[in-house]
């Protein structure tokens, strides 16, 4: 019996253990072909926009063709549009959007590492800044008329509050990043309150701060032309105004993919910052 059930076990295949290689996503794409998906896409869109417009099937109002708005960007950069060269008008807009920008890091990072930090600083800040940031720009620009006037200060201040919301909250909500057991061990070692706040708390909050940022950039963008209807004479957004009075979709389509361009440079500059300053996010 016991020379049977050996020579059963004999014959039998002795299971030995697989190295199983790790699974990968047949979903999983390059970068050179997501960014062939992407130039395809925008070709497609192209193709189409060009056969709809040669073939009468939209108005020209509603929808010019390519090279009309192609002719309206090249009239625009010899400044035969609203009386300057639209260098001039790209570069104010430009001061406008990134100096509120600027000042809304500078003072929405503390604000909002000091509510991560505080509760009393947070229950004293947070129901203003959650009362005021749903609200349009356009809701509050009468007001900020009112008391700033019609000049750069109530421009810039308008696209500074867009920016300011997003950039604090993302600050307080990035101070939670760092663990307890993180606080501890600095003050462990004898860390100060300020070396807590400079060498923990901040760079685990910074992944959400740029984050914050790039939402408030994105945020102070889609302000710009709501800032520039507070008598401005340049400006990209108001020339899309003044475009829009007197029905020329040419000029309007035109600036909105300056100003569509311009955002796109700034996010990419944002994820290269990104990438260089918290290289470990997403690859935990």
């Amino acid at each position: 019996m016991n020379e049977g059930a050996s020579n059963t076990a004999a014959e039998l295949p002795v299971a030995r253990p697989s190295r199983a290689k790790p699974a990968r996503s047949r979903t999983a794409l390059t970068a050179i072909q997501m960014g062939l998906i992407s130039m395809l896409t925008v070709l497609l869109v192209l193709a189409v926009w060009i056969a709809v417009t040669h073939l009468g099937l939209v108005k020209p109002l509603f929808l010019p063709k390519v090279e009309t708005v192609l002719n309206a960007f090249i009239s625009a950069i010899e400044g035969n549009i609203d009386g300057a060269p639209l260098t001039e008008h790209v570069l104010m807009s430009l001061f406008r959007v990134i100096s509120a920008f600027l000042l809304a890091a500078l003072l929405g990072i503390p604000v909002g590492l000091s509510m991560g930090l505080s509760p009393a600083i947070r229950a004293m800040l947070d129901p203003f800044i959650e009362f005021y940031r749903p609200l349009p720009p356009l809701a509050y620009l009468p007001l900020v008329i009112i008391w700033f006037g019609i000049g750069e200060t109530s421009k810039v201040l308008l696209i500074f509050l867009a920016c300011f919301a997003p950039v604090a909250l993302a600050a307080r909500a990035g101070v939670l990043s760092a663990s307890s057991d993180q606080i501890n061990a600095a003050r462990a070692l004898g860390a100060s309150r300020w070396q807590l706040l400079c060498f923990v708390v901040f760079p685990a909050a910074l992944p959400d701060i740029l984050v914050g940022l790039r939402i408030g950039m994105g945020v102070g963008w889609t302000t710009l032309v709501a800032a520039e209807m507070v008598a401005a004479s340049t400006g990209v957004g108001q020339m899309v105004l003044n475009a829009s009075n007197f029905l020329r979709t040419d000029i309007v389509m035109m600036g909105i993919f300056v100003i569509g361009f311009f955002a796109i440079m700034f996010e990419f500059a944002m994820r290269w910052l990104e990438k260089k300053l918290v290289p470990w996010r997403g690859r935990a």
